[in-house]
């Protein structure tokens, strides 16, 4: 009997280990699926180590594209920013190839970020978010890879998405109405941006998620799978979104999420400039940003956003867009 077609396989965890275990030259470890999503990613542990192992979706990440984060990263990391590095293998290969069901899918180890999220951050960690952060901005404003990653413009970024996500919204034709008259007025200021921005290679989802803190203080950057050429102002634009989130959902006041993004900033342009029309433009980048990630949810609907993505999900975000629209500003005044 032929194999039925599949679009998205979850590989064995106990197969995987023992593939690690002889690609590696790990012993005596334990594997477990800790998150199905964008990407599988998978716990490598022993008593000693510890490790990610990514695979990817061949839908969402392509060969090229893969080998442009690895190439990233391990710049990066040679460079001497804080991040997760890839690992290679015995044999110097940074890639694992397997032979799933719906076909081949790649994976890569990636070294063990210590230590965990923190989402009420310090003075001190502010410090160190902003210089590190500005340490990467420094590396990826100045590189050309030779993979190619995805480019975030305003087509990517605002116009693909809107025609993208139009069929989602049947039956909330006013919200869709809003999200596309907001979209035409959001690329009239793009447009306006002009040469004080920085380019580069940005993260796309610098949110504290994606960032651990040691009990000393010590920062490891991951994720880097949304990784792309764009406005560096993009990555301060998702760390803002994490203090528009606090302040919205009433953890923090207005003013302590004002205070601590001002000392982020600052102590990013301790290492690297930043505008003032950089940081002027971040409710529009803002904008982007969330419906960037609606077209992404929707066209990976059937991998992995149908649990939440539907009416409701959908009525609820553009609300929270209307209200970083209205209200981002009075954040960073």
């Amino acid at each position: 009997m032929e194999i039925f077609p599949t679009q998205y396989s979850t590989l064995s965890s106990k197969a995987l280990n023992i593939k690690l275990q002889e690609s590696y030259g790990l012993s005596h470890t334990t594997c477990r699926l800790l998150i199905r999503n964008v990407s599988d990613t998978y716990i490598i542990e022993n008593a000693a180590e510890k490790y990610i192992f990514k695979i990817y979706r061949d839908a969402h990440r392509k060969l090229e594209e893969i080998k442009g984060e690895v190439e990233l990263l391990s710049i990066l990391f040679q460079r001497g920013a804080k991040v997760s590095r890839p690992i290679p293998d015995k044999s110097g290969e940074m890639l694992q190839i397997f032979n799933a069901a719906e076909g081949i899918r790649y994976g890569v180890l990636f070294s063990w970020a210590q230590g965990g999220v923190i989402s009420a951050l310090s003075e001190q960690h502010l410090e160190v978010i902003g210089r590190e952060m500005a340490a990467i901005h420094n590396i990826t404003s100045s590189i050309e890879l030779s993979h190619q990653r995805k480019a975030y413009s305003m087509n990517t970024v605002i116009i693909d998405p809107i025609k993208v996500i139009e069929p989602a919204f049947a039956g909330l034709e006013n919200e869709y109405e809003y999200l596309r008259n907001t979209a035409l007025d959001v690329i009239g200021q793009y447009n306006q941006f002009g040469g004080e921005f920085s380019y580069g290679y940005c993260h796309f989802d610098f949110l504290p998620k994606n960032f651990h803190f040691t009990n000393v203080g010590e920062i490891t950057f991951f994720d880097f799978d949304f990784a792309g050429k764009g406005l560096l102002a993009y990555d301060i634009t998702s760390f803002f979104i994490h203090y528009f989130m606090e302040v919205t959902y009433g953890k923090i006041t207005e003013q302590q999420g004002r205070d601590s993004f001002k000392a982020f900033i600052a102590n990013y342009r301790k290492v690297r400039p930043l505008s003032d029309k950089e940081i002027n433009a971040i409710p529009y980048l803002g904008f982007g940003f969330w419906v960037f990630y609606l077209g992404f949810q929707y066209e990976n609907f059937d991998d992995w956003s149908n649990l939440f993505f539907g009416p409701k999900f959908l009525k609820d975000r553009v609300a929270l867009i209307k209200k970083w629209m209205e209200t981002a500003h009075l954040l960073l005044s």
